[in-house]
């Protein structure tokens, strides 16, 4: 399983959370179950591969802090998602950005624009061009307002 997929499969486990309101903890065993997590590779490309332990420790990491920031995370989408309320964006598309931010603001091995370029992969796969070309505009004057800050 490459990173990529491994983020992929970080999406669907973030999504699963905000939509049952389980811990983090108790979606993850779930999805990554090996009986069930068989059964959704019948669905799903993602699924074909278990991750690794490397992989398994990035998406409990990811999971677990996208769902113990997203207070945080998603002032920081409503604050650049200018003319848009939060909850007019597709939950899915959320669930990108919200990974892409934490990601950004907390993973120092990932750069902040595989990050970006990451989340537009993801969301123009599940949600189309559209969406992405949103993401790709938030996340781009997201990143540009870290980069100022650092240079202050």
């Amino acid at each position: 399983m490459t990173r990529g997929n491994a983020r992929e499969l970080a999406v669907h486990l973030i999504y699963a959370w905000e939509f049952s309101g389980d811990e983090p903890e108790l979606v993850i065993a779930t999805r990554l179950e090996k009986e069930y997590y068989n059964q959704l590779s019948v669905e799903c490309q993602v699924y074909e591969e278990r991750p690794s332990r490397l992989q398994r420790a990035y998406i409990d990491t990811v999971v677990s802090g996208v769902a113990n920031r997203v207070d945080e995370i998603n002032e920081i989408i409503q604050k650049y998602s200018i003319d848009w309320d939060i909850t007019r964006i597709s939950r899915l598309t959320r669930t990108v950005m919200q990974l892409a931010i934490f990601e950004s603001l907390y993973l120092e091995d990932v750069p902040v624009g595989v990050a970006i370029s990451e989340a537009v992969r993801i969301v123009k796969q599940y949600d189309g061009s559209e969406a992405a070309a949103f993401v790709n505009g938030i996340l781009g004057t997201f990143a540009r307002s870290l980069a100022t800050e650092v240079e202050e």
